[in-house]
C-alpha cells in the first residue's frame, strides 16, 4: 500500500490514500461487517433464537399470504388446533387467516404464543 502519513497543524496523524487504495479498504471492511453478520445469523440459529426456513415458507411470505396461516401450517398445526391453544373460536382464526378481519393486539399475542413466534413475525 502506498500511502504517506502527516501530522496535522493540530497533531493529528493523517493518512493520505490513492483512490484505489482507499475503495479497497472500503470493500474489506464491508467483507468483515458481512462476515460479523453472518456469524452473528450462525450464532442465532444454533441457539435457537432463530430459525431456518423453507424456502417456499418464504415465498408465500413475500406473495402476500397470512402469516398467520404459514406459521401455523409450518408448525403443523390445524386451524382447529389453534382456536384450542388460543380459546379462539376457528371461524374467528379463519377470518385472520383470510384477511376477512384484523385481529388486535391482545388476539396476536395469544396467537403468537400458540405458535411460538414473536409478534414481529406476524407483522
Amino acid at each position: 500500500m502506498n500511502a504517506q502519513m502527516f501530522k496535522s497543524p493540530s497533531g493529528e496523524e493523517m493518512v493520505i490514500l490513492s483512490r484505489v487504495e482507499y475503495d479497497r479498504l472500503l470493500d474489506a471492511a464491508g467483507l468483515a461487517s458481512d462476515v460479523v453478520a453472518f456469524d452473528e445469523a450462525v450464532r442465532a440459529l444454533e441457539s435457537g433464537e432463530e430459525e431456518a426456513l423453507p424456502a417456499a415458507f418464504v415465498n408465500a411470505m413475500l406473495e402476500g399470504e397470512s402469516l398467520v396461516r404459514l406459521w401455523r401450517k409450518h408448525r403443523g398445526m390445524t386451524l382447529e388446533a389453534l382456536a384450542q391453544a388460543t380459546g379462539l373460536s376457528r371461524p374467528y382464526l379463519s377470518q385472520i387467516e383470510t384477511g376477512k378481519r384484523v385481529g388486535g393486539i391482545d388476539t396476536l399475542k395469544l396467537i403468537a404464543l400458540a405458535l411460538g413466534v414473536t409478534l414481529d413475525d406476524l407483522a
